[in-house]
């Protein structure tokens, strides 16, 4: 592991992967995560990965996904985050893709508060998507991942604009939640979703949850 913490080396048994989420906010849509096992490239460059536009998030994907030793990517679908909730959906995402890596780690270091439950050492460090560049890579993975699933969701619902929000409370969100109901990929136990149901709007049609269509996993090298 050759990831700087404020300047001072980890000493993280190797091979090290980096995780992190992206989607615990919105109304709609699955929380991704993304495992990383930095390869020659430690991605020192990436800094904070909240920081960065979508094209620079686009830019770095490319490289993280090309130079990683590996990396993995894993959801849990709407259905799933209502049966669990989102902190424990949030945590098994990121249980899945660490067990999806195509190298076993022998270490992995999380954003935020929580640990996920590994059978491997963990550590939990809150604002690691802005202290450890092997977190901040998994974050622009799950990001990007998650926007392009986001973007595949709004083709099977365009009157919701799932591309230009990502499944996030915005008015234009909760506007159209109010015309059209839920659809499949909501979240019933989201508090603005529940009040629709509850007021009786009708959920939209659509069928099952993309989860049939949308590949939940993706591995890499």
């Amino acid at each position: 592991m050759t990831s700087a913490l404020f300047g001072i080396l980890p000493d993280w048994p190797a091979p090290c992967a980096g995780v992190d989420e992206a989607g615990r906010g919105p109304l709609a849509g699955p929380v991704v995560a993304a495992a990383v096992i930095a390869g020659d490239d430690d991605y020192g460059g990436i800094r904070d990965s909240k920081k960065l536009s979508a094209t620079q998030r686009e830019v770095w994907y490319r490289r993280i996904i090309t130079t990683a030793a590996a990396f993995a990517v894993a959801s849990v679908e709407a259905d799933e985050i209502d049966r669990l909730n989102i902190l424990a959906a949030s945590l098994e995402a990121m249980r899945r893709a660490i067990e999806a890596l195509a190298i076993r780690p022998r270490f992995a270091v999380v954003d935020g508060p929580h640990r996920p439950p590994l059978a491997i050492p963990c550590q939990a460090l809150i604002g690691g998507d802005a202290r450890v560049p092997v977190i901040s890579a998994a974050a622009v993975i799950a990001k990007v991942s998650r926007d392009r699933l986001m973007a595949e969701y709004d083709r099977r619902y365009p009157e919701y604009g799932f591309a230009r929000h990502k499944g996030y409370p915005t008015a234009g969100h909760l506007a159209a939640l109010a015309r059209h109901g839920p659809c499949a990929i909501h979240r019933r136990s989201y508090a603005p979703v529940r009040r629709y149901l509850a007021a009786g709007v009708a959920a939209a049609a659509g069928g099952e949850s993309m989860a049939a269509t949308i590949s939940p996993l993706v591995t890499g090298p």
